[in-house]
């Protein structure tokens, strides 16, 4: 790995404490790569690697997942707006100042979202959205179909995406994430995982998955109804946002992110044959595609470009 892993702690809301990894050199532009469900921040380790050449790279474990504490109560302590000043903390501790770049996969990518549709855009950059919609434009997405202005199209697209969502239904069912987690699922998530996408088994997930997924239950019970039955009218990003669409995803269909050029005026879509965990499966395009678009993004706002690599 390009420089020595730096870790320290940055204190947020209602006195939760993130656990924050940087890499590279300091002075370089600061990248942040946010992690999803039911990941930690060590899912985007070979990405960041492969970045620290040319970012000031950030990670950081979101409240109650992998080194962070969870908020007390849970119930309500993972809300979009949480989450949000959360980001806020870590943006300011390790970029005071000055605006950062901002990858999401996953969950990691929904906040991502918001963070760009609200005031929080003014602390970044450049958005790299990967396997993750907005929650307010999956409302509208799904609304629309609803309607029928889509006629039966728009049915099949709507009953494909709830069947690909079953999970989002079990999740909410009180009781049964934390149960599901804390007995069999988390000792063969990796085999799932290996089966599913073929990703490798080099010793992640960490053994923190059973209460990092049950605390992360909450991220879907505090946020996904309220939000995608009455979605924000206003949620246009204010940032350059690259879209990364796995078009192997059996979670999320391709037809989600349809129009996004509505919601995100200074859109690039790229699409990537892999399945949910691109991030993990092609760790070398995926560092290539962050980097060449925030430098971009960097540049066109006038930012010191990054200095290149050693050797």
């Amino acid at each position: 790995m390009t420089g020595d892993m730096r870790e320290h702690w940055v204190r947020s809301e209602g006195g939760v404490r993130l656990c924050v990894t940087g890499l590279g050199k300091p002075g370089q532009p600061v990248l942040i790569l946010l992690h999803g469900y039911p990941d930690s921040k060590e899912v985007w380790t070979e990405v960041a690697r492969r970045l620290a050449d040319r970012f000031h790279v950030v990670l950081y474990d979101v409240r109650g997942c992998g080194r962070s504490t969870a908020p007390r109560p849970l119930r309500g302590g993972y809300t979009l707006e949480k989450l949000t000043a959360d980001f806020l903390a870590v943006a300011d501790a390790v970029s005071p100042g000055r605006p950062v770049h901002l990858a999401g996969h996953d969950w990691g990518s929904v906040q991502g979202w918001e963070f760009v549709t609200t005031a929080a855009a003014d602390r970044i950059a450049s958005f790299t959205s990967v396997s993750g919609p907005s929650l307010d434009h999956f409302g509208h997405w799904a609304a629309r179909r609803r309607s029928g202005a889509l006629g039966a199209r728009g049915v099949r697209e709507l009953l494909g995406q709830r069947l690909r969502s079953w999970y989002v239904y079990a999740l909410h069912t009180p009781r049964l994430p934390e149960l599901a987690w804390r007995g069999p699922l988390a000792r063969r998530w990796p085999g799932i995982l290996r089966r599913l996408e073929k990703l490798p088994a080099d010793g992640y997930p960490l053994p923190s998955l059973s209460r990092d997924a049950a605390h992360g239950a909450w991220l879907y019970r505090d946020n996904f109804r309220a939000r995608t039955r009455y979605p924000r009218a206003d949620a246009r990003a204010r940032v350059p946002v690259q879209l990364v669409v796995p078009t192997g995803d059996v979670f999320l269909s391709e037809r989600l992110y349809d129009d996004l050029d509505r919601w995100a005026p200074r859109l690039v879509r790229r699409s990537a044959a892999a399945g949910h965990w691109v991030i993990r499966t092609q760790p070398e395009r995926m560092a290539d595609w962050i980097a060449s678009f925030a430098l971009e993004a960097g540049a066109s706002a006038g930012f010191p470009a990054a200095e290149p690599p050693a050797g």
